[in-house]
């Protein structure tokens, strides 16, 4: 049985890099667009072979102690994404600048990624729900394209839909470049990894 690592043993927690992925932890909504970000830390999770654990609080976790990294899914529900990010923050003193929000952008077509230091909510209530309880706009942010359609309005009922089975390879295909743009940036830092993958 594989033990389970305690987060406090990793050395020098405020250097540690955590990657939230935004989404709805209910069953029902994990085919809908709303959880890309769940996809993601899924993927990575894959990647760096760990599996999540439950935690206290609100949400999962996954360590990775070799690259220091930590993923984080809120079991909060998406609007109230913030309570887990803060508990994160708080429990293990990580620094804004090192915490990562994966989440869907219906503004942007799918295959597209977008990646930024800070900046403001863009109308996305998880990122508000983050912004809001860290009460700081500089928080690194992972944006991914699920505009596939013309008939994204009214947004609140696209993003709580599955895409279509045509643009099902598309989305894995992003699920699997999304993820190799974090390992990029593990690596090589925000600034490198916004001039490769933006």
């Amino acid at each position: 049985m594989k033990k389970k690592i305690n987060l406090q043993e990793m050395k020098e927690a405020n250097k540690i890099k955590t990657f939230v992925g935004l989404g709805n932890f209910d069953s029902k909504y994990s085919n809908t667009k709303h959880n890309a970000g769940y996809w993601i830390v899924d993927e990575l999770s894959k990647r760096f072979s760990e599996k999540f654990q439950t935690s206290r609080q609100s949400y999962v976790y996954a360590i990775n102690k070799k690259y220091n990294i930590v993923l984080i899914k809120p079991t909060t529900g998406m609007n109230l994404s913030g309570i887990a990010v803060k508990q994160v923050c708080n429990k293990w003193k990580i620094s804004p600048s090192n915490i990562f929000v994966i989440l869907d952008d219906i503004d942007l077509p799918l295959g597209s990624i977008r990646i930024k230091p800070e900046g403001g909510d863009g109308c996305h209530k998880g990122l508000e729900s983050v912004l809001n309880h860290m009460g700081t706009k500089k928080i690194p942010r992972i944006r991914f394209g699920i505009a596939a359609s013309d008939q994204i309005r009214p947004s609140e009922k696209y993003v709580l839909k599955p895409f279509r089975k045509k643009d099902e390879n598309s989305v894995s295909q992003m699920i699997y470049q999304t993820a190799d743009a974090i390992q990029f940036l593990i690596d090589n830092g925000i600034q490198k990894t916004m001039n490769k993958f933006n």
